[in-house]
């Protein structure tokens, strides 16, 4: 990988944590990935009134990509209401790589050399300690019926019952959380499929504006469609309080990506997704400073390994 590159997947994995963490930060996640899916679709309405229209080949893998984007949305907001941001945002992220990598094998046939599987392999050694280091499950004293909301639409009440049952950090109740662990390992398997699909259309394209334009405009609207669905007349009075930090944070969305669907078309599938990944050590320091989640020196050693990992990737690239 070129230096810019290198640089634009980095800033993508920044934005991406960022974006992550405002969503995380509202206590309900249905308004919350409303009001991302419905800034990501009015960007890509404005860009796709002046990016050229992907071709024709691009345009089967763009459909199925929206729909897995849909699937994506739907298991990380059902994470984000189970799990603390510094634990699930990197077994979410971080699940992709060796997935990725194989797919990307047997797919494009993107064979990694030995520089680059050693450091797949060890970035997801990292990954293991970042993500499973201290995972609990939240007392569920005063928890609210969970069915009653569905897996994407707990309320808010929901959300503070299940935040004060746990102490600092999220580490209450002394159980693992294997529901929310599933949760975050289906949004791994989801991101690894279309990143793949998408590094396929992306180069179909002959745009990666125009792609990500209609991309964008297309997977953006399923979510907001559902509240209106649910809410119906008071949506926009639930929308207003959060609008601006949930709107940044589909902003923020669109460019995190569309950086990432540029460098696809520029290098190898495997190690954008891994580089990529480092939004993983973005997202536990977020966790840590802005979320009161704590670090801790296991983490520490694990982020050093995720860093080792990448360093191999680009060696090999």
């Amino acid at each position: 990988m070129t230096p810019i590159v290198v640089a634009a997947v980095l800033l993508a994995a920044l934005t991406h944590a960022s974006w992550n963490a405002l969503a995380h930060g509202i206590r309900d996640q249905l308004l919350a990935f409303t009001l991302v899916g419905g800034g990501g679709s009015l960007c890509g309405a404005v860009l796709a009134c002046f990016a050229p229209l992907p071709a024709a080949g691009a345009w089967p893998p763009l459909l199925v990509s929206a729909l897995l984007h849909v699937v994506y949305q739907l298991l990380l907001m059902r994470s984000f209401q189970m799990g603390e941001f510094g634990q699930m945002y990197p077994i979410a992220r971080g699940t992709a790589p060796l997935v990725v990598t194989v797919l990307a094998a047997v797919f494009v046939h993107e064979l990694p050399d030995a520089w680059q599987l050693a450091g797949v392999l060890l970035a997801s050694a990292g990954l293991v300690g970042v993500a499973l280091w201290g995972l609990r499950r939240k007392k569920p004293a005063g928890h609210a019926d969970a069915g009653a909301t569905g897996a994407a639409g707990a309320t808010e009440a929901d959300t503070s019952a299940e935040s004060a049952g746990a102490d600092e950090g999220g580490r209450g109740g002394g159980t693992p959380q294997w529901p929310a662990l599933a949760a975050a390992v289906g949004t791994g398997l989801a991101i690894a499929s279309y990143t793949v699909v998408d590094g396929i259309g992306v180069r179909a394209s002959g745009t990666s504006l125009g792609y990500i334009a209609w991309l964008m405009l297309l997977e953006g609207l399923a979510i907001p469609l559902w509240a209106l669905a649910r809410w119906r007349g008071t949506l926009v009075a639930r929308l207003r309080p959060i609008a601006l930090r949930g709107l940044l944070g589909g902003v923020l969305s669109v460019a995190a990506y569309g950086l990432v669907l540029w460098a696809q078309t520029r290098a190898p599938l495997a190690p954008v997704a891994a580089l990529r990944e480092s939004s993983i050590i973005a997202g536990a320091a977020i966790g840590a400073l802005f979320f009161k989640e704590r670090f801790g020196w296991p983490r520490t050693a694990a982020s050093v390994l995720m860093v080792g990992g990448i360093a191999l990737m680009l060696h090999g690239t």
